[in-house]
């Protein structure tokens, strides 16, 4: 049944790359319970040594619309979410699906750049340790969605922004938790819409999706409760470090040929894949 499953989810691929991938998507799902964001950011440095990164955004679709329901779904704080934070959902929103409709049209060093970038952002701030302070005003809002929509729309990560900008706020671990699952709720319905109509996000693709969501909400459920456990002060110090942790070794900063390994390199050259 499992070598079923793993054949279903990508057919012709060797068995070691089926459990990286596996793996990935709980790891990933660990992350995303634990912290609230990271999802995609923890997923995508290792499906891009496998993937295509626009099969990647696209594989992450389900993944990243599911976790964020629940997450919301399951917050203490949905009415004062909405209501503080409609500006920037609102931002986001039209901004993912207009980018993401055309990704298929970006080249893939484009994408592959934009994903590194995405990361080193909230990498540095994690490593530099600025100390910012901002308020729930409109224009700072629709400034942080619209950036974040674009980074979404391009590399299905647009946690960076918002999750700086909710550091910012100081909010404490239950309402970070509440807002961003808003937000990235928002976020991840017209990505998904926009990457299928956009013909990114094929049916089979879509199967692959639906599968992977399998290990990605058990990981969910483990990051669940480990983040039941700690402290406020230790989850906030969590938020910070982990888009520098995630970062390090990120293959996507160097979209030539000569960042993967030769391995790697040698089967998408045979494929005619990505390299």
């Amino acid at each position: 049944m499992q070598e079923h499953l793993f054949d279903t989810l990508f057919a012709n691929q060797t068995p070691s790359i089926l459990i990286l991938i596996s793996a990935t998507l709980f790891i990933a799902g660990i992350v995303k319970g634990f912290l609230g964001i990271g999802l995609p950011a923890a997923a995508m440095g290792l499906l891009t040594l496998v993937l295509s990164p626009t099969h990647a955004v696209a594989l992450l679709a389900i993944p990243i619309l599911f976790t964020n329901f629940t997450q919301f779904i399951r917050s203490q704080h949905r009415a004062d979410s909405m209501k503080t934070y409609w500006p920037m959902a609102l931002t986001i929103l039209l901004s993912i699906f207009i980018t993401s409709f055309f990704l298929s049209r970006y080249p893939t060093s484009l994408l592959t750049i934009t994903i590194g970038v995405a990361m080193v952002i909230v990498a540095l701030n994690g490593l530099i340790g600025w100390k910012l302070r901002l308020g729930p005003g409109y224009s700072i809002q629709i400034g942080v969605g619209l950036i974040a929509g674009i980074l979404g729309g391009l590399s299905s990560i647009w946690s960076p922004p918002v999750a700086t900008y909710m550091i910012a706020r100081g909010l404490e671990k239950e309402r970070f938790i509440a807002a961003t699952g808003f937000v990235f709720l928002v976020g991840a319905a017209p990505l998904s819409l926009g990457l299928y109509l956009g013909g990114v996000l094929t049916n089979a693709i879509l199967q692959q999706s639906l599968l992977g969501l399998l290990f990605v909400m058990a990981g969910f459920r483990v990051g669940g409760i480990l983040r039941s456990k700690i402290s406020q002060v230790f989850f906030q110090k969590a938020v910070l470090i982990a888009f520098f942790l995630l970062c390090r070794g990120l293959p996507t900063l160097c979209p030539s040929r000569f960042c993967r390994p030769p391995s790697i390199v040698a089967r998408f050259d045979a494929d005619g894949g990505p390299c």
